[in-house]
């Protein structure tokens, strides 16, 4: 297998990092609204990149501070990325049939203390808490079926169970630019106009606009 070191990437626009771990034999395998997900040479790792990430971290550190919960996907390396993005590793995951999903969300409601999903709620709730007080834009937590995957072994893991309120960034950008400058570094928003959603759904025009937007707050 072709390698490449992932802490290596640490610091670098999110295109060169995605061109390492192309040129390393990674391959695409998803597209989310704010990042890339590429899948390791070996099908055992994936790695997410996103070149504009305001939320994904509180998730990372939900996942190391519960380490070896059997609910939460094994995170390998996590770095930032220059200008704001991000880059996280972790183990592979695929999807799971409606039914497993539902059951995994009925026993995050249950909550029963012997069940070590109740450790990740009370630990996500707490973060949530944290982070709509510190984060720009929070969006909050979401534990809906769609995050939950399995592992090689067919364990279900959650994941993404937080986000940023996109929509509401992203008209604040358009609208009220200042606003956003404010609220968000330049050197944390340098590469807004990237993420995954806009270059899948918006149309030239728009992307002009913003483009335009952004370029005015540097």
């Amino acid at each position: 297998m072709r390698s490449v070191d992932v802490a290596a990437l640490g610091g670098l626009p999110h295109r060169e990092a995605s061109g390492r771990l192309l040129a390393a034999g990674w391959n695409v395998c998803g597209l989310g609204d704010w990042a890339t997900v590429w899948r390791s040479p070996d099908g055992g790792l994936v790695a997410r990149v996103s070149p504009f990430e305001p939320a994904y971290g509180v998730f990372v550190e939900l996942c190391q501070s519960l380490e070896g919960n059997p609910l939460l996907p094994r995170i390998e390396h996590d770095v930032p990325l220059a200008g704001g993005g991000r880059i996280t590793v972790m183990e592979f995951l695929t999807p799971v049939r409606q039914a497993e999903a539902e059951a995994v969300v009925d026993r995050w409601s249950a909550a029963a203390p012997d069940d070590p999903i109740t450790a990740v709620r009370r630990t996500a709730e707490r973060l949530d808490a944290e982070a709509a007080r510190s984060i720009p834009f929070w969006g909050g937590l979401d534990h809906n079926p769609g995050n939950v995957l399995r592992n090689a072994v067919g364990e279900p893991k959650l994941v993404d169970l937080f986000y940023a309120a996109g929509l509401e960034i992203y008209r604040v950008l358009l609208e009220d630019p200042a606003r956003l400058a404010e609220a968000i570094p330049a050197e944390r928003r340098r590469y807004i106009c990237d993420i995954a959603a806009l270059a899948r759904m918006s149309d030239p025009d728009e992307l002009a606009a913003l483009r335009a937007a952004a370029a005015s707050i540097g």
